[in-house]
């Protein structure tokens, strides 16, 4: 399977959370993992977020860093280009999208000319339904 990996599922499997096992059996079944430059952004801001709350120590915000860093070495990078921009720009089918989420599904549309049967790994239900209506199969089920 060749997926493109969203920060909210990311950061589920980073963080430990419930569902981060079911995030990390995907990962490792993947034959290829793609993500936007913006997944890695937006993991470290929240590992960096959590530390500054209080929610985790500097030394777990560094450790989770490394793993991703080491994660991600083996994932092609997306770059948030001119054409990503453009579809960002326009209506997707459940508005109303945030930003980010626009450049996610932005990016993994431009992904998915060039790597046929992309499968979208998300949990977040905007870009779930988003995704769908696009015609991207979104794991986890």
């Amino acid at each position: 399977m060749n997926l493109y990996a969203e920060s909210s599922a990311v950061l589920a499997w980073l963080l430990a959370e419930d569902t981060g096992r079911k995030v990390r059996r995907i990962l490792a079944a993947a034959e290829m993992i793609l993500a936007s430059d913006l997944t890695l952004i937006e993991c470290d801001r929240s590992l960096i977020r959590s530390w500054a709350m209080g929610k985790i120590t500097e030394k777990q915000a560094n450790d989770r860093r490394g793993v991703l860093n080491r994660a991600a070495a083996r994932w092609i990078l997306i770059h948030v280009d001119p054409e990503v921009v453009d579809l960002s720009r326009r209506p997707f089918p459940r508005e109303p999208v945030r930003t980010l989420d626009a450049l996610h599904l932005a990016s993994a549309a431009v992904v998915r000319l060039a790597v046929p049967g992309l499968v979208l790994l998300s949990l977040d239900e905007r870009i779930r339904s988003n995704a769908q209506a696009l015609g991207f199969r979104v794991v986890p089920d």
